[in-house]
């Protein structure tokens, strides 16, 4: 390695870079983790990854950057902005005959924007520094992304374990560039969740079970994009109207008043799925969900998670003879997992002039989580 690199001056000439190519914000540190590694231990342990057997396979290489790519010394942390104004998220979640799609799935994938924007910074660093040697990440291998960017500056990791941004709120995504390049290090930010557990108390099926701890067996996230075959009958009700992902401890979160808006066009809504009817979404053949995801995140969950959550979600809904019918219907078509949701939401459906479709206990957080996200939207979103 040439010992002729002014390696203060070219972290700062690469902080530049990544913001010219629209990263918000871009920090770096060394690839120190052992202080997480007993917390990845026990949360893998207590079998709280679920059925992601992936988080499990390259046991501790997530906390170690260097048994992932030999040379590594440093890493480059990004954040990337991706809320966009005139977000409907209360509007949304208050009609149970929508669809509601978390905030980060609306627009285009963001996991080949951002990766094509890192290999671009690693790239340009390597025009002057010939030495240098990179790999991009963006969800893509064995890396403890958050715990790496609050190292890197970029925030901290909030009670419901995704990174906080003291001005920024928590609507951004994450990347990596792991280098062997000893750049200097930036300081990690103060924790400043303080006392706050709103993000605990509003989650629906309390899958934050202590503060920093998330359950993804009970995460709603969880249970309608990774998890396949049946949902447990325990969370559909609290899962509501949600389809893809769930928002509800971002949306409830104080720092998210200061949410910072993004001037991607790429994250722009698609095909009206920030306000869609759920028989219009559940009307979709297998070809229709493959053309209007294309290019988007949700294509990767399949034809028969979509149509398993949606049913729950009309399980959830009003009852209506049409959504009666049109689950009748499917019934006669679709298949097993599919089915055993339909019989789950007509037995509910015909049950629900009996008894209320919701506890007033979730009556109330669902009217408090509207209040928050009314309120507390940056300006103009």
């Amino acid at each position: 390695m040439s010992s002729t690199i002014n390696y203060q001056d070219l972290a700062e000439k690469i902080k530049l870079w990544g913001q010219e190519l629209g990263f918000a914000q871009v920090g770096i540190t060394d690839i120190d983790l052992s202080q997480h590694e007993q917390y990845l231990q026990n949360w893998l342990d207590n079998q709280y990854h679920g059925t992601m057997d992936y988080m499990a396979r390259h046991g501790m290489m997530r906390a170690r950057p260097n048994e992932l790519e030999p040379d590594t010394v440093r890493v480059i942390s990004v954040r990337l902005n991706y809320l966009p104004t005139d977000a409907k998220f209360a509007q949304t979640l208050k009609n149970k005959n929508k669809g509601y799609v978390s905030r980060y799935a609306l627009g285009r994938d963001y996991h080949k924007l951002m990766r094509k924007r890192l290999q671009q910074l690693g790239q340009k660093i390597t025009e002057h520094c010939q030495t240098f040697k990179f790999r991009p990440f963006v969800d893509s291998a064995p890396v403890l992304e958050r715990p790496l960017a609050e190292k890197a500056g970029l925030g901290w990791v909030g009670k419901h374990s995704l990174l906080i941004n003291k001005s920024a709120g928590s609507w951004f995504f994450l990347g990596e560039l792991l280098i062997n390049l000893p750049l200097p290090i930036d300081s990690q930010p103060k924790n400043d969740c303080g006392q706050c557990v709103a993000c605990m108390k509003i989650c629906p099926t309390n899958a934050i079970v202590e503060p920093y701890v998330v359950d993804a067996n009970r995460c709603i996230s969880y249970l309608t994009i990774e998890h396949k075959g049946s949902i447990p009958e325990q969370f559909r009700d609290a899962i509501g109207n949600r389809i893809y992902g769930c928002d509800d401890c971002q949306l409830i979160c104080p720092w998210n008043k200061f949410g910072q808006l993004t001037d991607e066009q790429d994250f722009t809504p698609r095909n009206n799925l920030d306000d869609s009817d759920l028989l219009e979404l559940l009307s979709w053949t297998e070809q229709q969900f493959l053309d209007n995801t294309q290019g988007s995140p949700i294509r990767r969950i399949g034809y028969q998670s979509w149509q398993r959550n949606i049913v729950v979600a009309l399980g959830n809904a009003p009852y209506s003879e049409a959504i009666i019918n049109t689950l009748s219907s499917l019934r006669r078509t679709c298949g097993d997992i599919v089915a055993e949701h339909i019989d789950w939401a007509l037995e509910k459906l015909n049950s629900a002039t009996k008894k209320p479709i919701n506890s007033l206990a979730n009556t109330r957080l669902n009217e408090r989580l509207i209040r928050s996200v009314e309120k507390g939207l940056p300006r103009d979103a």
